[in-house]
């Protein structure tokens, strides 16, 4: 694949930038992986461990349960409605509302970011697929939520990434066009989001892509941090 070669908003500074939270923002999996274990542990299973983890997130809570049940990326469909699943996702709930926020922490460069985009006057929004009862407690717990306008979880409207239904919301609500929105991400998700809504797609390479390359994805630009995207 050739080298992707746009640069975003190359003679001027986007007004609203919304961003991914985990494998964007955060690291999050230690403290997912500490709940989906004993999840596993608790329901006669066993333990999947960092590695799997990390591809399994990046759908939302729901996913990651049933990801976790059938220990792969893909599970039937009817799983979810199933007792044991509702039975094991509450367990989820129990173990990550406990561990949610232990070891997280901000990727370098996020902080720094994101303060110099705030001091700009740039609205800055968190887009992610986790439930609002565990983004809040995460953005506050790593010392970000500060620097944020808009905060829009997994259940904050009745769909999520990849559709755009969260993106545009936001933008009306920061009164901004596709053309002065940036959405930034680390999954096919959060690419997919942006393409749906018009806006442009800023990838970081270091999430959870469900271990493939996030290039695969066809975002609009790369940087290796975000303290690299200059504005």
């Amino acid at each position: 694949m050739k080298p992707n070669t746009t640069i975003l908003f190359a003679d001027k500074a986007p007004k609203l930038i919304m961003l991914d939270l985990d494998g964007t923002l955060v690291d999050s999996v230690p403290d997912l992986t500490v709940a989906v274990d004993q999840m596993l542990v608790a329901v006669g299973m066993p333990a999947a461990g960092d590695a799997k983890i990390r591809t399994w997130v990046g759908n939302g809570a729901h996913a990651l349960v049933a990801r976790a049940l059938s220990d792969s990326m893909q599970y039937p469909k009817d799983l979810q409605d199933s007792v044991e699943y509702q039975n094991a996702y509450q367990l989820f709930l129990d173990y990550y509302e406990a561990s949610n926020g232990g070891t997280a922490c901000t990727y370098p460069g996020v902080k720094e970011a994101l303060a110099r985009w705030r001091h700009k006057g740039i609205q800055l929004a968190v887009v992610t697929n986790k439930p609002m009862q565990f983004t809040t407690p995460l953005i506050e717990g790593v010392g970000i939520a500060h620097f944020f306008d808009f905060v829009s979880g997994g259940d904050s409207l009745p769909k999520r990434k990849p559709e755009p239904d969260q993106l545009l919301d936001i933008m009306v609500k920061a009164s901004v066009s596709a053309e002065e929105a940036l959405m930034v991400g680390d999954s096919s998700n959060d690419i997919n989001a942006a393409h749906a809504a018009g806006v442009g797609a800023l990838a970081v390479p270091y999430g959870y892509n469900h271990g493939r390359p996030v290039e695969e994805c066809h975002p609009d630009q790369i940087v290796e941090s975000l303290d690299r995207f200059h504005h």
